[in-house]
């Protein structure tokens, strides 16, 4: 049964969610459609760069991503607090980065002297477009219909891009998040497109390792202060740090990249290599055994629905919301 989208986007629950949009059209979203010989991977670049210049504006952070041929995936965190602390000029200089605004802005901005009405009105259209800041479906729809623009006049063509509204899972605790990271950024490796997480082009786990060892290059031609301030981690992707370390994913990166390429050369049904008899250390921390991760991750879409987390956070879960029971509860 379909659900209501402010039955699915509950910040008070989680503020962390997967995202995913698929392309309506038999013609590809990227890489090469073999009915036309045309090459779309440059439209990967056009769904990267927009998410992170929007990931800027909005106060949503991105953890994971994976752009594939026909659709993309998006693991993203509302940070709703930040928004709420932004000043008022804050949050007008952001929502004109991506609209026009509003003439009583306008009027305030150039200095205007404003009547007691519209200094109301102004503090509305602000209070409105704060709330629209961390919102995942304004995210969504200025995504969406900049890519659907953009394809359209290079196409030459008009309607419909999407297959139809982007689909979400909240992710209810650290498992679930952690699961639905590796699972985003093994797309490639599953559909057989990349043998190792460094080709998996246009994914975040290609983009970490790529700035780690940067860095680590880097650091390699700096003295010891200059090689501590170097950035380990992308700047526009949410970084990993610890429990303790605040508005991080709680886990170290190292131990993610040894995770991730761990699960990836398990589940590649074509690579053949070794794989080490002890779990990773995340595995361990987090009470996970073997098989259930590699399970999870196989057929993470398949075993949940619109929640992801653990029997006991999705029946905690569902009872919040008066319901007997979310898919993966078995």
């Amino acid at each position: 049964m379909t659900r209501a989208r402010k039955a699915l986007i509950d910040l008070s629950s989680t503020s962390y969610y997967h995202l995913i949009a698929r392309c309506v059209r038999r013609a590809f979203l990227c890489g090469e459609d073999k009915y036309t010989g045309k090459n779309f991977d440059h439209r990967r670049t056009w769904l990267v760069e927009r998410v992170k210049l929007l990931s800027r504006v909005f106060a949503i952070d991105i953890a994971a991503y994976a752009i594939m041929s026909n659709h993309y995936h998006l693991v993203v965190k509302v940070n709703r607090q930040q928004a709420l602390s932004w000043s008022d000029n804050e949050v007008i200089s952001r929502w004109y980065k991506l609209y026009k605004g509003s003439p009583i802005i306008d009027k305030q901005r150039s200095g205007d002297a404003l009547s007691e009405a519209d200094q109301l009105l102004v503090s509305e259209l602000v209070e409105k477009w704060r709330s629209r800041l961390f919102d995942i479906s304004w995210f969504m729809k200025n995504l969406n219909e900049y890519i659907a623009k953009e394809a359209n006049k290079e196409d030459n063509c008009t309607g419909k891009y999407w297959e139809g509204r982007y689909k979400s899972q909240a992710l209810l605790d650290e498992t679930a998040l952690l699961s639905c990271m590796a699972y985003v950024d093994l797309n490639p490796i599953r559909a057989n497109t990349a043998n190792n997480l460094e080709d998996s082009d246009f994914t975040s786990i290609q983009e970490r390792i790529r700035h780690f060892k940067n860095s680590k290059e880097n650091a390699k031609k700096s003295n010891l202060n200059e090689a501590k301030s170097q950035a380990k981690q992308p700047k526009l992707l949410k970084p990993f740090g610890a429990r303790e370390h605040v508005n991080t994913i709680p886990f170290s990166l190292i131990d993610y990249l040894e995770l991730v390429d761990w699960t990836g050369r398990y589940i590649h049904p074509k690579k053949r290599g070794y794989i080490p008899k002890s779990m990773p250390n995340i595995l361990v921390s987090l009470k996970i055994e073997e098989a259930t991760w590699l399970d999870r991750i196989q057929s993470f879409r398949s075993h949940y629905g619109n929640f992801a987390g653990s029997q006991t956070a999705l029946r905690a879960h569902a009872a919040k919301n008066d319901v007997n029971w979310y898919k993966g509860v078995g």
